[in-house]
């Protein structure tokens, strides 16, 4: 993908105190997301098995064994993600992710 915008998000998630265990797990997930080239949600199931592809373009990632999920929206035609939300599983369930 040309854009991830914005890295600055998921940095403030594992610098949360109780959070760092998803430090690694972000960092591999947005350089493999960089690299892509999706064209269309089968690519990314093809890629990641377990994410979820909900309305909208977004695609729900679990991170640390689904103890986080990270919300993306897609365009795959311009080759960007944003990244909607990443949060605690908790978190997750209180969000509307097709709107989010």
């Amino acid at each position: 993908m040309k854009n991830i915008i914005a890295l600055r998000t998921l940095r403030e998630h594992w610098e949360k105190p109780g959070r760092e265990d998803s430090e690694q797990q972000l960092k591999a997930w947005y350089h493999e997301a960089k690299q892509a080239k999706w064209q269309n949600p089968n690519e990314v199931k093809q890629q990641y098995k377990s994410a979820s592809i909900v309305g909208g373009n977004r695609v729900v990632f679990n991170i640390c064994g689904n103890k986080y999920r990270l919300v993306v929206k897609i365009n795959y035609e311009a080759q960007w993600i944003f990244i909607r939300f990443v949060g605690t599983h908790k978190e997750y369930d209180k969000v509307d992710v097709t709107t989010i």
